[in-house]
């Protein structure tokens, strides 16, 4: 079928799984199994097929089975669109990941152009009350899947910034030190804000348009001191008039590394942060499923998803509504749950599979 999914994903000397194939048709993937099973491990190889550090963000060397540390790999046919590629990550020992597509050497960033892959864990569930941080990850990652560059941007800055930082630290006060590097910082700077903001844009326009189950949030994005200046002359300016605060404290304090992502449960009118457990749940699910609607809408397909554990916290009717606009959507959600019967309303509309352990080793049983 057309879209984007993994057709075939094998596991090798990666976290509990000595070893394990899964062959998919690009339906939902159901997988039920006891706490420790190596449920979440599987959505991680999977986080690991989009640029980054996966959902856990680990080392390679933390992703490696336990007590032989020889090394691991994963393999995947991935079809993406009219294509189909192969891809192969792994990591030597403690070596650094190494990535091949199509039996070639890439770097991440080719991932981007090729799939797009959204999670949510259960360490994103406190996003809307803990540090800023988080939810600017969260937001970069939303901003990502629709422009695989701005990664790049990011670490343009973020490598500026840490150079300017330590100028800054050392308390260097002549001005041509820091020229280059706070132009640099203006130029990537604007485009992470203006790319944000265009990120945000399509957030509201996905839920605007949608039917669906799932609260709508209003998003706003806030500085967590002043306001981000307008353009890439603005910050330029402003990372210059900021230089005598900045060496007080240390470190730059303008810029779009001080965002921070505002969202108000649309129909209270009450700050996420504000709303109960189960309301801000509902809400990152909400954001979740318009990211996927909004990238259906500009790819031609829905991205692959990950929702870790995401069943147990959705009464019966939530969860048959998640159920149901996953299938309408057309997604490969790839879901964990420690019984069967969290499932039990997807039916055949889904790949269902059983995780076990024992002795330390991970298994994976059956699809339907």
């Amino acid at each position: 079928m057309p879209g984007l999914y993994l057709a075939q994903l094998t596991l090798s000397h990666y976290r509990s799984h000595w070893s394990g194939r899964m062959d998919l048709d690009g339906r939902p993937v159901a997988l039920s199994g006891p706490n420790g099973a190596g449920k979440t491990n599987i959505l991680e190889a999977v986080s690991l097929f989009s640029p980054g550090r996966g959902l856990r963000r680990s080392s390679a060397e933390a992703m490696a089975r336990r007590p032989e540390a020889l090394g691991w790999k994963i393999a995947g046919t991935l079809c993406s669109l009219s294509q189909v590629h192969e891809v192969e990550i792994w990591s030597d020992a403690a070596a650094a990941r190494q990535l091949r597509i199509d039996g070639k050497p890439a770097s991440q960033v080719a991932l981007g152009r090729i799939a797009r892959v959204l999670w949510l864990v259960p360490s994103m569930d406190r996003l809307w009350i803990e540090a800023a941080d988080g939810r600017r990850r969260f937001l970069d990652r939303i901003t990502m899947s629709f422009d695989p560059a701005h990664a790049e941007v990011t670490l343009t800055y973020e490598k500026a910034m840490r150079e300017r930082n330590r100028l800054l630290k050392d308390q260097v006060r002549d001005a041509h030190w820091y020229a280059a590097l706070e132009q640099q910082m203006a130029a990537s700077g604007a485009v992470i804000h203006a790319n944000r903001l265009s990120a945000i844009e399509k957030l509201h326009d996905a839920q605007a348009e949608a039917q669906t189950a799932f609260p709508v949030a209003e998003l706003d994005l806030t500085q967590t001191e002043g306001s981000m200046p307008s353009g890439e002359a603005d910050l330029l300016d402003a990372l210059r008039e900021s230089r005598f605060r900045d060496l007080a404290a240390g470190r730059t304090l303008v810029g779009p590394h001080r965002a921070d992502l505002y969202a108000v449960f649309s129909a209270k009118g009450v700050p996420a942060r504000d709303c109960s457990t189960g309301e801000q749940k509902a809400l990152l699910i909400s954001l979740i499923l318009a990211n996927a609607r909004a990238l259906a809408q500009e790819l031609g397909a829905p991205p692959i998803l990950l929702l870790d554990e995401v069943a147990a916290h959705l009464d019966a009717s939530r969860r048959a509504a998640l159920y149901d606009e996953i299938c309408v959507l057309g997604a490969q959600a790839w879901m964990t749950g420690t019984e069967a019967e969290l499932f039990a309303d997807l039916g055949v509309r889904a790949q269902h599979f059983v995780i076990t352990e024992e002795n330390g080793r991970s298994s994976i049983e059956g699809a339907a």
